[in-house]
């Protein structure tokens, strides 16, 4: 494993381990988190832990033109019983994804402090963004990410009620679609994703589209 000195710099992703750990330590810097994301890189560890970056073999990612709507989840966009805004609120959307036990989130309960102020400085720069689900006017769903601009990565959902996470990928989605970006990246499998229709793909190949600027 590559141990991060204080240079700005990650080792090739084909250098990860079998588990998918390409690097450990370094800091949560804006310019090395920038880095890390462009360069298919993302961090997930446990608080008090040292910092581990992750590229693993197999990425879950999303094309459009696979996303799954349910014939109740179509019911529920119907009934507009949620409004959904797009970067009005980060700072709580990420609070609740660390604060809030769900199914479905991208990734575990692994988000400290030093986290949310890290991205919440790149909310500020204009690359971190959320998605906000209200009802009542209650902030009751969402997720945020990183938007490279033809790839939106995705770290983290929550919900507080039923269907809210799943109404803000979805409106998310559909909006990057419209956009024209290539997909939407959500790191690991797990069933909740794949019952949105995200499927894992070959790490050589999310790099290709990464790296595309067709």
């Amino acid at each position: 494993m590559y141990k991060i000195s204080s240079e700005l710099y990650f080792p090739p992703v084909s250098q990860a381990s079998v588990q998918g750990i390409l690097a450990q330590g370094g800091d949560l810097s804006s310019e090395r988190l920038l880095l890390a994301y462009k360069s298919g890189i993302f961090p997930w560890f446990n608080p008090g832990e040292p910092i581990l970056w992750w590229a693993p073999k197999s990425r879950m990612v999303l094309y459009f033109d696979d996303l799954v709507i349910s014939k109740s989840m179509r019911s529920v966009l119907n009934r507009n019983i949620f409004t959904v805004t797009f970067n009005l609120n980060f700072k709580e959307v990420i609070s609740n994804c660390s604060s809030i036990k769900r199914a479905g989130q991208y990734g575990d309960t692994w988000i400290s402090q030093d986290m949310i102020n890290a991205y919440c400085k790149l909310n500020e720069m204009g690359i971190a963004k959320s998605v906000e689900v209200w009802q009542d006017n209650e902030l009751v769903g969402g997720l945020y990410g990183i938007d490279l601009g033809n790839i939106f990565c995705g770290e983290s959902m929550f919900s507080k009620v039923s269907n809210a996470s799943k109404v803000a990928f979805i409106t998310l989605a559909k909006y990057l679609k419209k956009e024209n970006y290539k997909i939407l990246d959500c790191q690991v499998y797990n069933d909740h994703l794949d019952s949105l229709g995200c499927k894992e793909i070959d790490r050589d190949i999310f790099m290709e589209i990464l790296n595309s600027r067709i």
